[in-house]
């Protein structure tokens, strides 16, 4: 007689990975732009239809507007707008050409004095903007709004009249800070580890990774969030992490940090995907929309980094 036997149970499927989590994620709630970033990050999309998207966003001064920025509403151009376009080009590798000579020219038309961006032109107010973002008179230049823009623009080779007093700026601000936030440390670093003069922007570093550590502007045990304050003005629990200010290896905020430290952060970073497979935004929430809008962007970001560490 034949022998016989329960036929084996089928393998369990698998978990699905947080990529393909974020996938579903962002074909269900992002704009058009943020799909299309996806794309090219994640699926072998292109820069074309990146760019195509963007494009939507550009105004006849030749800055960016349309709530591209999501906490700043409205169709004008504002430098925050302007700067977020900005990483987009350099993410998709089209951060050069006579597309930027133009928004050069933009940001030169709103500079300060000084040669600094602004946070919000007061010229273009009437329109809806968060709590947070301050709209005054006579704004000053900011290293918030100008070092990320400096820092991009350096890293792909661009030279504008503007960019020399702006790196100027930039340096004079990096160079007096005595205490900060993480915003402003972010925005430090990103002009810090692309500007030219590497041996002064590596004492910088080194400086700047002192004033974090001592301030404990980097909560470094995510287990411990009540041990780190919250700076001024941020939201409950706007704590801010390593990988925040090393967003990739190379960047010279990574010497900061013990090997220990930045993969706690990114185990923690892995585990704030949320059952519907995008990251959360940590900072003040004012607006329904504007959080739905704001979430596929920090996705984004999010599996952009983990992808830089090895980690997807």
């Amino acid at each position: 007689m034949a022998e016989t036997g329960a036929s084996p149970l089928p393998p369990k499927p698998s978990a699905p990975s947080p990529l393909s989590r974020a996938e579903q994620f962002v074909w269900l709630t992002a704009r058009v732009l943020e799909q299309r970033r996806f794309a090219f990050h994640f699926l072998g999309g292109s820069a074309d239809a990146v760019e195509v998207a963007l494009a939507a966003y550009r105004n006849e001064d030749e800055g960016y507007g349309h709530a591209l920025e999501p906490d700043l509403r409205g169709p004008v151009s504002q430098p925050l707008h302007t700067g977020h376009a900005l990483r987009v080009l350099d993410s998709i590798g089209r951060c050069g050409g006579q597309r930027v000579e133009r928004v050069c020219r933009y940001l030169t038309s709103v500079s300060t004095r000084e040669g600094a961006l602004p946070a919000i032109d007061p010229g273009r107010r009437g329109y809806p903007a968060a709590p947070f973002i301050r709209v005054v008179d006579d704004p000053p230049g900011e290293l918030l709004a100008t070092g990320p823009v400096v820092g991009l623009l350096h890293r792909n080779q661009v030279w504008h009249a503007w960019l020399f007093r702006a790196t100027d700026f930039c340096w004079q601000a990096v160079d007096s800070l005595e205490k900060s936030h993480p915003y402003e440390v972010e925005a430090a670093v990103a002009f810090l580890d692309s500007v030219p003069d590497r041996s002064r922007a590596e004492a910088a570093a080194d400086r700047l990774g002192r004033l974090v550590r001592e301030h404990r502007l980097a909560a470094l045990d995510p287990g411990r969030l009540e041990a780190y304050p919250v700076s001024p003005g941020y939201a409950q629990g706007e704590h801010h992490f390593p990988y925040d200010f090393a967003r990739t290896p190379d960047s010279l905020a990574r010497a900061w940090f013990t090997d220990e430290e930045m993969n706690r952060s990114l185990d923690f970073l892995l585990s704030e995907q949320q059952e519907d497979g995008g990251w959360p935004v940590r900072w003040r929430q004012w607006a329904p929309g504007t959080v739905l809008e704001s979430r596929p962007i920090v996705t984004i970001e999010a599996l952009r980094t983990l992808c830089a560490y090895g980690r997807l």
